[in-house]
């Protein structure tokens, strides 16, 4: 039997956009802390007055780091990371090098995915590994990457930044998200301890709902409020 409360902490609320300000990181906190969901997920400036603000609520802090496109050197991801946890952060969502990934480069990647992984560890923090599946399509890439993941027992793949807009042939960026074939491939190549994170297109309860079925454990989210009115609804 699926609860409300199961659903509620399988949300990361997502607070990235970058036009928010202090007063937004607020209100949203309010929402993240009303529904009582698993982090309030936010940029790197933002996580010493989001642990503030969500302190003994029961919401732990997840910060984004190298965001949303991943380019940063290994070592300045790392300092990254001390700071947010040293800010206040319980889980990091870092993004992979994607041009790495995409040159099939898997000797840095795997350095950056232990590295990382091994400064989150011994800081008392989880990693999540972000691979921006808009931009890595291949099945044999993410396939790879969730072998690398595997090997390190990161707690987390994550599909998207929610960011990785692609141009379309009229011109326009847009961009998939957690798709049903990302996160079933996945799931079934990352052994049972990874979880999967899924990121991008989950904004109402059929879709959490599906996500879970598909072998997510967690979601990131800024339709948060939506999703638990809906839940209530659905299972009182």
């Amino acid at each position: 039997m699926i609860t409300v409360h199961d659903i509620a902490k399988m949300i990361d609320h997502s607070i990235l956009h970058p036009t928010f300000t202090d007063n937004d990181l607020e209100a949203q906190c309010k929402i993240a802390i009303k529904y009582n969901v698993a982090t309030v997920c936010v940029k790197p400036y933002h996580v010493k007055k989001a642990a503030e603000l969500v302190n003994n609520c029961g919401v732990e802090v997840c910060a984004v780091i190298g965001f949303p496109h991943g380019n940063s050197t290994v070592e300045i991801k790392v300092a990254e990371t001390l700071q947010v946890i040293k800010d206040g952060a319980d889980e990091v969502d870092m993004v992979i090098n994607i041009g790495k990934a995409l040159q099939q480069d898997w000797d840095y990647i795997d350095n950056e995915l232990k590295t990382l992984n091994d400064t989150c560890l011994s800081n008392n923090a989880l990693l999540k590994v972000i691979f921006e599946t808009d931009f890595v399509t291949k099945d044999s890439d993410i396939v790879k990457l969730c072998e690398l993941c595997s090997k390190h027992k990161i707690a987390f793949v994550k599909t998207s930044t929610g960011y990785g807009f692609v141009k379309g042939v009229d011109g326009k960026y847009s961009y998939e998200g957690a798709t049903e074939h990302v996160l079933k491939l996945m799931r079934a190549n990352c052994n049972d301890n990874v979880q999967v994170k899924a990121a991008g297109g989950v904004r109402n309860l059929d879709q959490i709902l599906k996500v879970k079925e598909l072998g997510a454990t967690r979601v990131g989210a800024t339709a948060t409020a939506t999703i638990i009115d809906e839940a209530r609804t659905k299972f009182s």
